[in-house]
């Protein structure tokens, strides 16, 4: 494929630009905030002014921002958006985390204007994104991703095709949300064995040498005892996505009451003013720091 736009200058979008880029890709950019752009300029990307003007550049559209909001007025907004710039042999590429349902919306949208679409948002956060390790959850046709498979592999090692058109975006929920069930219960279990007298260090050790222990809580785990919570996946991120899933759960009348508890929790922490701690901030709610 010839060029590439990607719209949203984020931590992540940001990071896949700059790979890109390193990738020796002709690459547009886009952001609301132009700054946030500058330093990929001096590495060789366009800067375009809209959304739509990125997608006429551009064979392949890739979209990385926060939620359905930005993603809508990405892609749909008129007289601006990317939709509209998109070629007949374009593909349009949504690597955000967002509703199932707006993602069939979205698909049918930029379907109708002749251009492919594919669900492809990421798993892994700034560390893996530096490091061209981020997996991608796709869905739609395999044709269109046999077409853009090797651009994806810039930033990624791994490309699971889950299935159809929104079933990418299904299997990202539930990988989130199975996460953040993980870290809560995690932050949880501890802050019951600090009161009952077990150092959280200890506590920690002991879960660790046993199989009921995943390496990404074990990951999580290290980072409550350090008191490190600087945002990797900060924990706003961590309520909306749960949210996100539960929408996508009710619209298919799944049962989710696990997914329901844990939200709460999320929610609890952005009350207690949490929301930009990474999603280990968590513990605040259960461990007392000098149980550690």
């Amino acid at each position: 494929m010839g060029r590439i736009a990607v719209l949203g200058m984020g931590e992540m979008g940001s990071r896949v630009a700059q790979i890109l880029l390193r990738a020796n890709h002709q690459v547009v950019v886009f952001n609301r905030t132009a700054d946030k752009a500058k330093h990929l300029l001096s590495q060789g990307a366009i800067y375009a002014s809209q959304p739509r003007e990125a997608a006429e550049q551009a064979d392949v559209v890739i979209s990385m921002v926060t939620d359905d909001e930005a993603s809508r007025a990405i892609w749909l907004a008129p007289e601006t958006g990317a939709a509209l710039g998109l070629g007949q042999d374009a593909i349009a590429i949504e690597s955000s985390t967002l509703t199932v349902g707006w993602t069939k919306e979205l698909a049918a949208a930029i379907e109708r204007r002749g251009a492919a679409f594919l669900d492809a948002p990421v798993v892994g956060s700034r560390p893996q994104a530096d490091a061209g390790k981020l997996i991608y959850l796709v869905g739609g046709e395999a044709e269109n991703l046999a077409t853009v498979q090797d651009i994806l592999l810039c930033a990624g090692t791994s490309i699971q095709h889950v299935g159809s058109v929104g079933q990418g975006m299904a299997m990202k929920l539930a990988v989130n949300a199975l996460f953040g069930v993980q870290v809560a219960a995690l932050a949880e279990l501890m802050g019951m064995l600090t009161k009952n007298g077990v150092s959280a260090s200890k506590a920690l050790a002991c879960l660790s040498e046993l199989p009921v222990l995943s390496p990404a809580a074990k990951g999580a785990g290290n980072l409550m005892l350090s008191n490190n919570h600087a945002p990797l996946f900060p924990i706003y991120l961590v309520e909306k996505d749960f949210r996100y899933s539960l929408q996508s759960a009710q619209a298919v009348n799944a049962a989710t009451p696990a997914s329901v508890a844990i939200h709460k929790i999320y929610q609890a922490a952005i009350t207690e003013g949490y929301g930009d701690n990474n999603i280990t901030g968590i513990a605040k709610l259960f461990i007392p720091h000098s149980a550690a």
